[in-house]
């Protein structure tokens, strides 16, 4: 881990693999998904230690505290060590996964796909509204 002074915001979410590409996190950065200290912010923000940054990655929404920084993509343990979750972020994505668990079984799909005339009907029922 490098303690740099200066380091963008998008590059320490990648770094820290919330992630997948720096171009990633900075979309969700410009898209409002990511907060520090409960304010939006833009992908050339520098954090520093102690903040606490509220992000939504996929599903999940975390609420993680800065413990380090760095601008460099390590293994996933060492990543971990940058940052440290809330008690409450990891009961609310506990519970948002079971729900989604147990709503999955609720949905039914149907046994085949519509035919041409099927497809016709629904894209006309589309085009009224």
């Amino acid at each position: 881990m490098s303690n740099s002074d200066k380091i963008r915001l998008d590059k320490w979410l990648w770094a820290a693999r919330f992630y997948k590409t720096r171009t990633i996190a900075r979309e969700a950065i410009d898209g409002g998904k990511v907060h520090i200290n409960g304010q939006r912010c833009k992908p050339g923000k520098e954090p520093k230690e102690g903040d606490i940054i509220k992000l939504r990655a996929g599903w999940d929404e975390r609420i993680v505290i800065i413990k380090a920084l760095s601008d460099k993509r390590q293994k996933a343990e060492l990543a971990q060590q940058l940052y440290e979750e809330t008690t409450e972020s990891i009961q609310a994505r506990e519970e948002a996964a079971a729900q989604r668990k147990i709503m999955k079984g609720s949905t039914t799909s149907p046994n085949r796909r519509p035919d041409k005339k099927q497809r016709r009907e629904i894209l006309r029922h589309k085009a009224d509204y």
